[in-house]
């Protein structure tokens, strides 16, 4: 972007629209090429600004990375589109969705994440979703209480033990294939629900 449409961005839409403008560039380094090593000359340059004009709207780099990784984790859950309601479809083919859409969010955020472990000041301002957002494991969680309440679940099925297996097997692909030497095959979505429903299926 120009610097001319920089300026026209802050003349039309005021310093908030420039501020923004300075966080879905950042936000759209940070998915072409990960926040290792991204400095305020590149998310400048991207932008068509000067260095300089990110400290009119952030008080450091960091909080601007912050921003726009949190854009980045809100953009991939909408990326994710609706996920299966309770009571509908079957068991197996709901949690087989929810854990499609959990390795597609953590193929997504998960490098990002590795890649500011050397800057934990980013990661220390990265909170928790804002007003009206959610997490996939929030929602998977919610998901599988409401089956338990339907009784397509055990009574005494633990939920958080549940979510916790799920997760993790996000985490073990994802982490296998950005951290070198450890190569691993993935395990099949549908032996990883079964082996599940085994233990929390209705007995």
């Amino acid at each position: 972007m120009s610097p001319r449409k920089a300026a026209a961005l802050r003349d039309s839409d005021g310093e908030r629209g420039l501020r923004d403008h300075l966080v879905i560039t950042a936000q759209r380094l940070i998915a072409e090429q990960g926040a290792a090593g991204l400095t305020v000359r590149a998310i400048a340059r991207a932008a068509g600004v000067a260095d300089g004009v990110l400290y009119n709207h952030f008080a450091d780099k960091e909080e601007l990375l912050a921003e726009a990784v949190r854009a980045h984790v809100a953009a991939a859950h909408r990326d994710m589109g609706p996920l299966p309601a309770p009571g509908t479809a079957t068991l197996e083919a709901n949690l087989s969705a929810y854990l499609r859409a959990g390795l597609a969010l953590h193929r997504s955020v998960v490098p990002v994440f590795a890649g500011l472990i050397a800057t934990p000041a980013v990661l220390a301002r990265i909170g928790e979703p804002g007003e009206g957002e959610s997490h996939w494991r929030d929602d998977l969680a919610n998901y599988l209480r409401a089956e338990r309440d339907r009784g397509r679940l055990a009574a005494d099925a633990d939920i958080a033990a549940a979510v916790a297996v799920l997760v993790g097997v996000c985490h073990d692909e994802v982490l296998s294939a950005v951290l070198p030497g450890i190569p691993r095959a993935p395990a099949a979505i549908e032996s990883v629900v079964t082996t599940l429903l085994d233990g929390i299926g209705p007995r």
